[in-house]
C-alpha cells in the first residue's frame, strides 16, 4: 500500500465534564475529510490515548472506522510501546477496519539502532495490517540514522514513516535521497512540512490540520503538483500557525482553537497536561484569522 496526502490525527474531544465527545470527534472526522483530508490517524500523539481508558480509546476506533468505511478512506491507528511483544498484541487486537498502524519508535528504554530494527523486525512480521514507523527522537530520545532508517525501509510490512525529527537534519536528507520509492514517507513535523514536501515526502500527518485542514492538503498538492511558488507561499503563511498552535504542549491550544470556534465542546485535556492559556489561545486564533481560517 502506498500512503499519499495528508492525514489528520485527530484530537480526542471530551465534554465539559471529561468524558468522551462521540458526536464532535465524528463531525471532526467528517470536516477533515470534506476538507481534502486522504485519510485520518485515531489515538496519535494529538489524541491524547496515554491518557484515555481502554473503553475510550475502542470507542475512538469505532468512530473513526465508522467514518472512514462510509467515506472510503484509509484510518491508520496509533500502536504500541517500548515493550516488543506488547506492540505486536496491541496491533493483534486491531479492529479490521484499520489500514495501517503508526508505531513509534521504542521510548524511554533507548535501545540501540540494531534493537530498533529488531524490535519493528518482528511487530511487522507478527502485525496483521501494514506498519509505519513514527520517528520523533524528542519524545523518544532515541534518534536514528539514515542507515538505520534505510534498513527499517527494507523490513517486510513496513510501508512508511511519519518523520518528525523537529528540522531537516542530515539523517533525513540521507535518507529521502535513498529510500525505495514504494515506501511512503510522511511528513510528521507540521512547522518543518514544506520543505520536507519539498525533499520528496509523500504527504503528511500534521496535527496543525485539525483547525486548517484544507490550507495544509492544499500544500501537500501544490508539491506533489510541482506547482513551487504556490507551494512555497502555502508554506510561509501556514508556518505562523504552526507556531502558535504549538506555542504550548500539545494538543491543547488546538482544542482552545477547535472550542473557540465551537467545534468541539471543551478545550479540556487531561493530566498532566493542562489547558492552554488565554494568550496561546489568542495568539493562535490571530494566526487562523490571517490565514483565513474560519472562527
Amino acid at each position: 500500500m502506498r500512503l499519499t496526502g495528508l492525514f489528520v490525527p485527530l484530537i480526542t474531544p471530551f465534554t465539559a465534564a471529561g468524558e468522551l465527545a462521540d458526536d464532535a470527534l465524528e463531525g471532526l472526522a467528517q470536516h477533515v475529510l470534506d476538507e481534502g483530508a486522504a485519510g485520518i490517524v485515531a489515538l496519535g500523539t494529538t489524541g491524547e490515548p496515554a491518557t484515555l481508558t481502554s473503553a475510550e480509546r475502542h470507542r475512538v476506533l469505532e468512530i473513526c472506522a465508522k467514518v472512514c468505511r462510509t467515506r472510503g478512506v484509509p484510518l491508520i491507528a496509533g500502536a504500541g510501546s517500548n515493550s516488543t511483544e506488547d506492540s505486536a498484541n496491541a496491533l493483534a487486537a486491531l479492529p479490521p477496519e484499520v489500514a495501517a498502524a503508526l508505531v513509534v519508535v521504542p521510548y524511554y528504554t533507548r535501545p540501540s539502532e540494531d534493537g530498533v530494527v529488531e524490535h519493528f523486525r518482528r511487530i511487522a512480521a507478527a502485525a496483521p495490517v501494514p506498519v509505519l514507523v513514527y520517528n520523533v527522537p524528542q519524545r523518544t530520545g532515541r534518534p536514528l540514522g539514515a542507515r538505520t532508517l534505510c534498513r527499517l525501509a527494507e523490513l517486510p510490512n513496513v510501508v512508511g514513516f511519519k518523520q518528525a525529527v523537529g528540522g531537516i537534519d542530515e539523517a533525513t536528507i540521507g535518507f529521502l535521497s535513498r529510500v525505495r520509492g514504494e515506501v511512503s514517507v510522511l511528513s510528521g513535523d507540521d512547522l518543518f512540512a514544506a520543505p520536507l514536501l519539498a525533499l520528496g515526502a509523500q504527504g503528511a500527518i500534521l496535527a496543525c490540520a485539525n483547525v486548517a485542514p484544507a490550507a495544509y492538503a492544499d500544500l501537500i498538492e501544490s508539491w506533489r503538483a510541482g506547482s513551487v511558488e504556490r507551494a512555497r507561499d502555502l508554506g510561509n503563511r501556514l508556518a505562523p500557525l504552526a507556531s502558535a498552535l504549538f506555542a504550548e504542549p500539545n494538543p491543547a491550544v488546538l482544542k482552545a482553537v477547535l472550542a473557540a470556534q465551537g467545534r468541539i465542546p471543551s478545550a479540556a485535556v487531561r493530566l498532566p497536561l493542562l489547558a492552554a492559556s488565554d494568550a496561546a489561545m489568542h495568539a493562535a486564533l490571530e494566526a487562523c484569522d490571517l490565514l483565513g481560517v474560519h472562527r
